[in-house]
């Protein structure tokens, strides 16, 4: 199993990203039913969830990122998501996706995020 994590880049404050992953030998009855998420490591901290949505649909944010973020997945393509917007500097970090199936946990490479004016 890969997964290919992409979109990352460097933005001013308040600009968006779309962070894009998809996994790669999965198969589609395993991952469908699977949760999918996004965490995020800061230089010197540890990594933290920041969102994360189940196979039945159910979303899950951090509080720092609620009403700005949007995780979305598409199981025909086995693809999840990530809509930033209204970015901070304190959403700086490396963004990596991790996906959790009933026969183990993967986590992509990350990609990097910075905002910076």
């Amino acid at each position: 199993v890969q997964l290919q994590a992409s979109g990352g880049g460097s933005v001013q404050p308040g600009g968006s990203l779309r962070l894009s992953c998809r996994a790669t030998r999965m198969i589609t009855s395993t991952f469908n039913p699977s949760t999918v998420a996004w965490y995020r490591q800061a230089p010197g901290e540890q990594r933290d969830l920041v969102a994360e949505i189940s196979g039945g649909g159910t979303k899950n944010y951090a509080e720092s990122v609620k009403a700005r973020f949007t995780i979305s997945r598409d199981n025909s393509r086995k693809m999840v998501y990530l809509q930033m917007n209204d970015l901070e500097p304190a959403d700086t970090a490396v963004y990596y996706c991790y996906v959790r199936t009933r026969y183990g946990d993967y986590w992509g490479q990350g990609t990097q995020v910075t905002v910076s004016s």
